[in-house]
């Protein structure tokens, strides 16, 4: 039987839609195993400083259709020290906490994997990011609203693009991965996709947008942030238009707008099915792992295998953008 009585959720790192709801399911999941369940604000921060509260099932009400984060988020660099540590787990003891879910990526799981191996705390978490990047899930927590904010955003800007006859660069999220811009880019049509796990050849695109049909009324490029090698959609603009100077051309910068808004109902019922599974694996004695769904099937990856990225993207994707560019 298990031993855990009092658990704690918290977000960390960048806020992905669908996170309110693995809040409100981690709570209600608790509390039906009659559990005490404590909110903590602003991540590893407010573990720190002790910003802990006792949070009911009316504390989650009418927030599975929020995006963001109730519990807020932000970086600490005391967390980051041996002595800020401490101070965490000394907090948690005051607070009578015996274990944590935490919903966040990379980053997040780093710190809790750290935290384990000084306190052997139990810990599980939640793949809470829009990037995708994880392994040990098919899909994050927040991906799949972000790849349909960008589907809006981009088909927005084809209607213009058509009205003026001109090329469209847009840049996406992805700093790391190129997942949003793969996908999204396949989702809106686009002439070319350019990513970070892949070395940019920009001749090539060049003879792409060269070579695509004449009458073209518009042209889309999608460029995840993160490629290094094209530099951004400014300096992709730019050999673009020194290539072909008669070109109209024009660049849109999505930005955090990827972050926002209402997840989509893949996303709540992911964050949904993932923090249930969440409280009944630390009550199944499971810790130092992120609960994630692999051909829908529920699994728990450890989080050193789950926050290696991905460095591979799938090769038949890019031909699908390849073939239906023409």
């Amino acid at each position: 039987m298990s031993t855990i009585k009092n658990i704690a959720v918290f977000t960390s790192g960048g806020d992905a839609p669908g996170m309110n709801a693995a809040i409100r399911a981690v709570v209600r999941t608790g509390l039906y195993y009659d559990l005490k369940v404590l909110g903590i604000n602003r991540g590893y921060d407010g573990m720190v400083k002790g910003d802990i509260f006792e949070m009911d099932a009316k504390s989650v009400a009418n927030i599975i259709q929020r995006g963001g984060t109730i519990l807020r988020t932000a970086r600490c660099d005391e967390f980051r020290t041996v002595e800020g540590r401490q101070k965490a787990y000394d907090q948690l003891k005051r607070f009578n906490i015996d274990a944590l879910v935490v919903i966040g990526g990379d980053g997040s799981f780093t710190g809790a994997d750290r935290f384990i191996s000084e306190h052997n705390i139990p810990i599980v978490g939640l793949p809470g990011t829009i990037d995708n990047d994880l392994a040990g899930t098919d899909f994050t927590i927040g991906y799949d609203t972000a790849i349909n904010t960008v589907i809006d955003a981009v088909d927005k800007i084809r209607d213009t693009a058509e009205s003026h006859n001109r090329i469209f660069i847009v840049e996406v999220m992805g700093r790391d991965s190129g997942l949003i811009a793969l996908r999204s880019g396949i989702g809106s049509g686009a002439e070319a996709v350019l990513v970070p796990e892949i070395k940019t050849d920009l001749n090539m695109l060049m003879e792409r947008l060269d070579r695509s049909r004449k009458n073209k009324a518009s042209r889309i490029v999608i460029v995840a942030e993160g490629d290094e090698e094209a530099g951004g959609a400014l300096e992709v603009a730019e050999r673009v238009k020194e290539k072909f100077p008669n070109y109209d051309i024009r660049v849109s910068v999505l930005g955090h707008i990827q972050r926002g808004g209402s997840p989509s109902c893949m996303d709540r019922v992911l964050a949904s099915r993932l923090g249930v599974a969440a409280v009944e694996g630390l009550l199944e004695g499971r810790m130092g792992e992120m609960v994630g769904l692999v051909n829908g099937i529920v699994t728990f990856t450890p989080f050193y295998k789950a926050i290696k990225h991905l460095g591979t993207i799938n090769p038949n994707l890019l031909k699908i953008v390849d073939i239906l560019s023409l």
